[in-house]
C-alpha cells in the first residue's frame, strides 16, 4: 500500500497549487502597495496547516512546498521562494514531533503549536530572504523583516485553524489511523 493515498496527494496537489497561482497572482501587488510581507506568508501557512490536517502525513507540507517552489519558478523566477520550501519542511518536521493528534486534535495544543510553528517558519523565512535574498543589514534589518514574516506566520496560522475547525464541523472526515 502507497504511503500516499490519491486522496492525500489531490490534498497536496491543490495545496500547493492554490498556494502558488494565489501567492504569484496577489503577492507583488500587496508587496508594491505596503512593502510588507504579510500576504504571502498568510497563504503558506493557511495551505500548509489544511493539507496537513486533510493528510496528516510527514513529507505533505514538504511535497506542497516543493510544488509552489517549482511552480513560482516557473511562473516568474521569484528564487525567494526557496526560503518557503525550507519553511515548509520546517512546518513538517515540527507538526510530525509535535503528533498530529496534538496539531488537530485537542483545541488548546491545537491553537498554541499551529499558530508557534507558522510564526516560526515565517519568521525563518524572513531570516533567509532578509539575509540572502535582499542582502538587508545591518542585523537589525535582517530581524526586523524577519519579524513582518512572523505577524504574517501568526495571521495564517490563526485563519488555517478557523479554515480546519469550519471544516470540522462541516465534513466527516474518516478517522486517520
Amino acid at each position: 500500500m502507497p504511503y500516499f493515498n490519491t486522496r492525500d496527494i489531490t490534498a497536496i496537489v491543490m495545496g500547493g497549487a492554490l498556494w502558488a497561482v494565489l501567492n504569484n497572482t496577489f503577492a507583488p501587488i500587496f508587496w508594491q502597495l505596503t512593502h510588507m510581507p504579510f500576504l504571502c506568508d498568510f497563504l503558506a501557512f493557511t495551505s500548509l496547516i489544511l493539507v496537513v490536517w486533510w493528510t496528516r502525513k510527514f513529507g505533505a507540507a514538504s511535497l506542497t512546498g516543493i510544488i509552489v517552489t517549482a511552480l513560482t519558478l516557473l511562473l516568474r523566477s521569484g528564487f525567494h521562494i526557496l526560503s518557503f520550501m525550507a519553511a515548509s519542511i520546517l512546518f513538517d518536521i515540527l507538526t510530525r514531533l509535535a503528533d498530529y493528534s496534538n496539531c488537530f486534535e485537542k483545541p488548546l495544543p491545537s491553537a498554541i503549536s499551529m499558530i508557534s510553528f507558522s510564526t516560526a517558519c515565517a519568521g525563518i523565512a524572513g531570516l533567509i530572504i532578509g539575509s540572502v535574498f535582499m542582502s538587508l543589514n545591518p542585523i537589525w534589518g535582517i530581524i526586523v523583516f524577519a519579524a513582518k514574516h512572523a505577524v504574517g506566520g501568526v495571521i495564517g496560522g490563526v485563519f488555517g485553524l478557523i479554515l480546519v475547525n469550519a471544516l470540522k464541523l462541516r465534513i466527516a472526515i474518516p478517522s486517520h489511523s
